[in-house]
């Protein structure tokens, strides 16, 4: 069934809260015409509709951006940020976003970060610090802008967490640099991240790449072993961390690493009404390693976060942040695993991580060559 939806007029652009249309032939006043909309599966948080003068609007949450290929003409009235191509010279404050540009191949059009090369762990990116053609210009919320002048930046991403310090998104637009705040964080599908290639790849003007490289991935999840089997008849798994005060660090359930083990294969071991908190938060939360044991001790595999506080080298050292860990059915069953450390850095990894996961989950003794993202310890 087509989805009815408002057709708003921006002046010289027409800007679509819908995808698909039940009246063709709308025209702004500049004669600019709805040509279709990027086909997306799983991201919901950016759309793309295109015009028929080879421009596209980009939505992303309640901001607008045109985009303008090379040499085409920008609409005299229009009013939302124009994005012109080629864009050369980002400056790219969103670490999610980094990798996408890469795999789409437009990380030569990157020029500035807000992470450090020592912050780094994908190689590509650290040659490119190494080859000088990325620079670290500060932390997202106090960025060189005279840096950002001279590189003649054509366009900021920043993360989400610009909206904690407006003041540096408006002095950036301030200075004729439209920022775009990506949401790939939001996306209920993990999917739905790995699908913001797309629109990078549409920005650098490397959209059939990107489109490859998103479907590939998706073949892979696909092709991934689902025994159909009911909720209370899969492996359970914890995933988590222990920090320097000995609490633990855990995943929501609706969180995109909770769904992973979902989509996987698994049984994420925590509930939305064990841990009080809403289904579809995102992100983490700490508990006591008293209320970790209670939930987590019959849990089938344990997976252990390496990202904050580093790599496990074995049980032993699993054991020493609590010998409460004795007890845990997954280490007594040699069923304790560990994330390398560039597992969030690279969100191209999303469908190589489900894969790893069902294989943990399918394969008692999956071999280590298999496996992209996690390490058993013993």
């Amino acid at each position: 069934m087509k989805k009815q939806f408002q057709i708003l007029l921006v002046t010289g652009v027409f800007l679509l809260t819908g995808c698909t249309r039940t009246d063709s032939g709308a025209k702004s006043e500049d004669s600019v015409q709805y040509a279709g909309c990027m086909p997306l599966t799983y991201a919901e948080q950016f759309s793309v509709d295109y015009c028929t003068d080879g421009c596209s609007v980009i939505h992303i949450g309640n901001e607008s951006f045109l985009l303008v290929p090379e040499g085409g003409t920008i609409p005299k009235t229009n009013d939302v940020p124009v994005l012109q191509q080629p864009l050369s010279n980002l400056y790219v404050a969103a670490s999610s976003a980094m990798d996408l540009i890469d795999a789409a191949g437009g990380l030569n059009q990157v020029r500035l970060t807000s992470t450090d090369r020592k912050d780094w762990s994908l190689p590509n990116i650290q040659d490119a610090f190494d080859r000088e053609d990325l620079t670290f210009i500060g932390k997202y919320s106090a960025p060189d802008y005279e840096a950002l002048t001279e590189t003649d930046c054509d366009l900021t991403v920043e993360s989400t967490m610009i909206l904690h310090t407006p003041a540096v998104k408006e002095q950036i637009e301030a200075m004729g640099i439209p920022v775009l705040t990506e949401r790939s964080s939001y996306e209920p599908h993990p999917l739905g991240r790995l699908e913001w290639i797309k629109l990078y790849g549409l920005l650098l003007g490397k959209y059939e790449q990107a489109e490859a490289f998103f479907k590939e991935k998706e073949a892979e999840f696909l092709s991934l072993n689902q025994p159909n089997l009911p909720e209370d008849q899969r492996l359970t798994c914890a995933f988590f961390s222990i920090n320097a005060n000995h609490a633990v660090t855990i995943r929501k359930p609706g969180d995109y690493i909770s769904k992973m083990i979902e989509l996987a294969g698994g049984s994420y071991i925590f509930t939305a009404e064990q841990l009080h908190t809403d289904e579809t938060a995102l992100s983490t939360m700490t508990i006591q390693m008293e209320a970790f044991y209670e939930t987590a001790k019959d849990a089938d595999i344990l997976i252990y976060n390496s990202t904050i506080e580093g790599p496990l080298g074995s049980i032993e050292q699993l054991v020493s942040k609590s010998k409460l860990f004795q007890d845990f059915s997954a280490v007594k069953n040699d069923r304790v695993w560990c994330t390398e450390q560039n597992l969030f850095q690279q969100t191209t990894g999303t469908a190589d991580m489900m894969k790893d996961l069902n294989l943990i989950f399918t394969d008692s003794s999956p071999e280590t060559e298999q496996l992209t993202y996690l390490r058993r310890i013993h």
